[in-house]
């Protein structure tokens, strides 16, 4: 058992380690900050896939954190707020279940209750997709990534508007640019968990205890 959990501690480091990296290759702008979206924002709502969603939740976390750590603890509401939508893309991707439903269910009321989400009430509307791609989550990769980069869009959309009072003019403004955004973010999602699950089928090859590890039956590499 002790050695199963130390072998597990290793893929996890390992796959932490690769997320640190990826979160200093920026990828775009977040509109309305001066953050970035990086390369992480493929890699990391994957991490539940192979950890399950509770491990993937805190080596996530635990990623976010050291990086914060690395440019000096910056405390402002943009740099905070980017904690949340990545644990919820995590659990989206990890597992289908319908209490994910509610993420971007809330997240559409939360938003319309605003006075200037109330004004902008259709940009809320892109958060039915997570909710349309549920019912294709364990078949299709791309449904999955895509209702995992728009639960993460929701979870973001909420914090940033109450946060920030951003005028509904903006947020119409985004509206054709979401769709690209999100598009990509979902392609790169999908192309990344497709590329590291043959890295891992073909390093269980070389390595044979990662094949024993039994990560996330269901969702690894191993299905």
């Amino acid at each position: 058992m002790q050695k199963e959990t130390g072998k597990k501690i290793i893929f996890i480091s390992i796959f932490a380690v690769i997320g640190i990296i990826l979160m200093q290759i920026p990828f775009t702008k977040i509109i309305g900050s001066k953050l970035n979206f990086s390369l992480f924002d493929f890699y990391g709502p994957i991490a539940g896939s192979f950890m399950g969603s509770v491990w993937g939740i805190i080596g996530v976390l635990a990623m976010q954190v050291i990086n914060w750590a690395w440019h000096g603890f910056a405390i402002d509401s943009a740099t905070i707020i980017r904690f949340f939508p990545m644990l919820f893309a995590v659990l989206y991707f990890a597992k289908k279940s319908k209490l994910m439903l509610l993420i971007p269910a809330a997240a559409m009321i939360a938003f319309w209750a605003h006075p200037e989400g109330r004004i902008a009430w259709y940009y809320a509307l892109y958060w039915l997709i997570p909710i349309i791609a549920y019912f294709w989550h364990d078949k299709y990769v791309f449904a999955r990534a895509l209702g995992t980069t728009f639960t993460a869009h929701a979870v973001g959309g909420v914090l940033f508007i109450w946060t920030f009072n951003l005028k509904a003019a903006v947020w119409i403004s985004l509206i054709p640019i979401v769709w690209k955004e999100r598009g990509l973010m979902a392609i790169g999602i999908t192309l990344t968990y497709l590329a590291t699950s043959y890295l891992l089928k073909f390093a269980s090859k070389k390595i044979p205890w990662l094949g024993t590890l039994k990560l996330h039956p269901g969702y690894s590499y191993q299905k």
